[in-house]
């Protein structure tokens, strides 16, 4: 297990120092995580870092599985996209299957600590069904600038329960919640397998494991086959760019256990790029492969992230802590981690001409791209890494007086 002390080379004395000073008041303090599936997406990610730092610093710190359904999880996509702006057909039997996962879950476990903090809507329901003797906090990982209306007043039932909200941008702040909200950035870990230095030797196998080329340049996107990840329009951009610059697509994606829409995505862009495929000019890889996912992000001569809709989109962070350019759209969570020509570049999500444009700058111009890639590293370094995001949790639980 990783020890905050592991992260001195990377942040240096003062940070681990601060982080040590701001646990003494929290030691022994039970905080208990909740989310929905172990692997897979970026909550069960930041869980699988922060939990075990928390313990490393004095809490005691846990993590459970909520269990669902596929019914539950083809609801909760349902929820998820409706929370982001669709259209829902919101009915009894979708309620009813949503919160009979909860019920079924509070029947065997012990919630029973100092805090207890819920991860997204899935488990949401939970704190209707225990006695509160301890503050509940929901930490939604998603844009909720735009619910849909019904949906969000039903969920709202279970939100005035508890006793703070974290959204991670402060347009997600909601005027029609009377509770505290408080803003917290995602952030990576420079020492899981995702993050780490790999060397050339290691990047080059994992990339003929994969049938990855390197013949000629790549780009990719490494995001779930997700719509709001807007796979197809990553492929048009990437037809665009071709036709001035040979090189290939490569789009690596794991398939989340709370994602059943995953799938359908995924053979949507299969049959749109078939020939492209059977060319050797797009890549698509659904394997959950950390060390992969570190490859392609160093090897990739520009990363894009083509989201219409994106909770903060951490895989933004991971490239550019790579020194890798970034082409991103401008929405969510992902313009506070890139300032537009200094560190990346931003591009309007339905613009594909410009998100192709920008990527044949990178590629014409290597000189930009490496002082792209130097800026998006400190960028990082400076204010998305896991160090920090500890030290923001621990200052929320010290407000929050457990």
């Amino acid at each position: 297990m990783r020890a905050l002390e592991d992260y001195r080379p990377i942040v240096g004395d003062v940070v681990v120092a601060d982080i040590h000073q701001k646990a003494r008041r929290l030691y022994g303090k039970r905080v208990i995580n909740v989310n929905s599936t172990y692997y897979g997406g970026g909550v069960a990610e930041l869980l699988n870092s922060l939990v075990p730092l928390e313990n490393d610093v004095g809490l005691d710190a846990d993590w459970r599985i909520l269990r669902g359904s596929y019914d539950f999880f083809s609801v909760t996509k349902k929820f998820h996209n409706a929370l982001q702006g669709d259209p829902i057909e919101f009915t009894k039997r979708k309620e009813h299957i949503y919160v009979d996962a909860s019920i079924a879950f509070s029947q065997y476990a012990n919630l029973d600590g100092d805090c207890v903090v819920i991860h997204d809507p899935q488990p949401l329901p939970l704190v209707r069904l225990y006695r509160k003797r301890q503050p509940w906090i929901w930490r939604c990982h998603i844009d909720l600038s735009h619910p849909d209306p019904v949906l969000w007043d039903f969920l709202k039932g279970f939100i005035l329960r508890y006793d703070a909200v974290i959204v991670s941008h402060p347009d997600y702040i909601r005027e029609d919640l009377p509770l505290r909200q408080h803003i917290i950035h995602p952030a990576i870990d420079p020492l899981t397998p995702k993050n780490i230095e790999i060397d050339e030797t290691t990047r080059g196998k994992y990339l003929r494991r994969y049938k990855v080329g390197r013949d000629k340049p790549f780009i990719a996107q490494i995001s779930r086959f997700d719509r709001w990840k807007d796979p197809l329009g990553v492929l048009e951009a990437y037809k665009l760019v071709r036709k001035e610059f040979d090189c290939r697509l490569v789009m690596c994606g794991s398939m989340a256990t709370d994602d059943p829409e995953g799938w359908a995505i995924y053979q949507r862009v299969a049959r749109r790029a078939k020939s492209l495929i059977e060319r050797g000019d797009v890549v698509l890889i659904t394997d959950e492969n950390s060390i992969l996912v570190n490859a392609l992000q160093r090897e990739a001569a520009v990363i894009i992230q083509k989201s219409v809709r994106e909770g903060f989109g951490l895989t933004v962070s991971e490239a550019m802590w790579k020194g890798t350019p970034v082409v991103a759209s401008r929405v969510g969570g992902i313009p506070l981690q890139i300032t537009d020509g200094e560190d990346g570049f931003l591009v309007d999500p339905a613009d594909v001409a410009g998100t192709a444009a920008c990527v044949l700058k990178l590629l014409r111009d290597p000189e930009l791209a490496s002082h792209l890639g130097r800026n998006a590293r400190e960028t990082v370094r400076d204010k998305f890494l896991v160090t920090r995001l500890l030290s923001h949790w621990l200052d929320l639980l010290r407000e929050m007086e457990i």
